[in-house]
């Protein structure tokens, strides 16, 4: 059978029982990368499973699916399992187990095992025990067996199986899982430029992300940041371009120019792959940066605008730019005067623009908007308020004041870092220095791979002196006054760190840095 995120198979065709070995082989030779159509979506077919086959009467067939809802787990039981199931949501016995409760064997015998053969129902039970242990020690979100078979000598064997895991608990669980494939959805190849992103992507502190959703789409988008990148993808949907949308991914968190070189260059190959009578759209786009340098990113792209100068004209791709943050006005001097000497049209905004107004202009929805004058940095966008007439007073009393209990930061509220993270330290006594505070809000910092030292920073044009300590506990301990702990820790080890922390009463806030892991 198939091996690719296919549901319902039997009845597609696509399982093949009681052959021999040869026979087996020669069945998925046949089916091998050829085009399949299963429900609504074509896509080739590149894996299959080759498993013994277990002789069994129908009525050793049973159904169950364990899945995660907000506040409990919920395990699905019925009694006779295989292809035609049917509508198990309606049928099926149900347990529901609240998050943090054990599972006993007696919930089980009486609200799932009712209508199973006396002689089977404690194996049964002790099964799914174990099933529900593994769930939960693996993080699955949902894990579904059809058909469970239990045979007259009360051997377990699952026949099939759907499963989901939990990709967040990646911090907790990335050593019982080992090496985890996320393969795409059935119906969408895997595409090495996808892999070379991802691969970049580990080795750097910036986030590159890039899905291949229609390679032949002619709406691609370059956007910094992933809510920027979120924003893109829905207006372009929200204009009617949904199916030409070609691409879905983001570049953030600083990345060098040599990165984004080689990120814009993937991007650029991709639409050259194929080539429209009408041409393509690359959107360039991205709100306000915070830290990540416009112009140096800006300085990559150029690079890639210059591999593909001939390319981009001879394919009629337009390209539209919009972008702010730290040295952008440089960059989009830099880019337009780039796009002038190549002879390749660009559309360049910044902040002054709204971060989505490049997407109608560019798809011929709207007429184009002057672009700036780049020889300063400009203003935010102007808004017209709108005049409100007729407006109603609320009969809902006001409600009374409240103390605020819970005071997270004052001019005197002062903090820990774990990590050498230089950097952001000395951008946060900077801003307490503008802010003409007394002290840095930083008093110590935790880095446990060398001895107890001491960093130099600038307090004004002060230099000071901040400890830096080998363990969280030794720190907390000599600057109890310290309520807030910063963890700049890797995904790798930012539960354990932060978990110590949260033992100390002393601190009371505790801000965790690093992307994917759940409060």
């Amino acid at each position: 059978k198939p091996d690719q995120l296919i549901k319902r198979r039997g009845k597609a065709g696509l399982i093949a029982v009681g052959k021999t070995f040869e026979e087996a082989k020669d069945w998925v030779m046949q089916r091998m990368c050829k085009d399949q159509k299963v429900e609504a979506v074509t896509g080739q077919l590149t894996h299959f499973l080759v498993e013994p086959l277990v002789p069994h009467k129908q009525s050793e067939e049973f159904y169950i699916c364990l899945h995660s809802l907000r506040y409990y787990d919920e395990i699905l039981f019925y009694h006779e399992g295989g292809v035609d199931v049917g509508d198990v949501d309606a049928k099926a016995e149900r347990l529901q187990i609240p998050t943090g409760a054990d599972l006993s064997s007696g919930e089980v015998l009486g609200k799932l095992l009712s209508k199973v053969p006396s002689a089977k129902k404690a194996n049964l039970a002790s099964f799914i025990l174990s099933l529900y242990k593994f769930y939960k020690d693996l993080h699955f979100a949902y894990l579904e067996i059809n058909p469970l078979v239990m045979l007259d000598d009360n051997t377990v064997v699952p026949l099939d199986m759907a499963a989901k895991l939990d990709e967040t608990a990646a911090f907790l669980c990335a050593q019982k899982w080992g090496e985890v494939d996320w393969p795409p959805p059935f119906g969408r190849a895997a595409y090495p430029e996808e892999a070379l992103i991802r691969d970049m992507d580990g080795k750097t502190g910036a986030s590159l992300k890039l899905t291949i959703l229609n390679d032949k789409g002619r709406v691609w988008t370059m956007v910094a940041g992933g809510g920027a990148s979120v924003v893109y993808a829905d207006t372009v949907a929200d204009y009617g371009w949904g199916a030409e949308l070609a691409n879905y991914g983001e570049y953030s968190g600083a990345p060098s120019t040599e990165e984004t070189f080689v990120y814009a260059k993937t991007l650029l190959s991709l639409m050259m792959k194929y080539k429209h009578p009408d041409g393509k759209f690359l959107i360039i786009g991205g709100g306000i940066a915070n830290f990540t340098d416009v112009a140096a990113t800006f300085t990559g792209l150029i690079k890639a605008l210059e591999h593909y100068a001939s390319d981009i004209k001879e394919h009629n791709i337009k390209i539209w730019i919009r972008r702010a943050g730290p040295n952008y006005v440089e960059g989009l001097r830099k880019v337009k005067a780039a796009s002038d000497k190549l002879g390749l049209g660009l559309k360049v905004y910044g902040p002054e623009t709204h971060i989505t107004a490049v997407i109608p202009m560019a798809l011929g929805l709207m007429a184009p908007l002057p672009e700036p004058d780049l020889s300063q940095a400009c203003g935010p966008p102007t808004r017209k308020m709108i005049k409100v007439t007729g407006k109603k007073a609320s009969s809902k009393a006001q409600p009374p004041p409240t103390k605020h209990t819970i005071v997270t930061a004052t001019p005197q509220t002062t903090s820990i870092v774990y990590g050498m993270q230089n950097r952001a330290v000395q951008g946060m006594l900077d801003f307490d220095f503008m802010c003409k505070r007394k002290k840095p809000s930083v008093e110590a910092m935790v880095f446990p791979f060398s001895g107890n030292h001491y960093v130099k920073f600038y307090w004004g044009t002060e230099e000071i002196l901040m400890p830096v300590y080998t363990t969280t506990k030794e720190a907390v301990e000599k600057h109890a006054g310290a309520s807030v702990f910063v963890n700049f820790a890797s995904f790798r080890s930012v539960y354990e760190t932060s978990m110590e922390a949260m033992t100390y009463p002393s601190i009371k806030t505790l801000g965790i840095i690093a992307e994917g892991v759940p409060e």
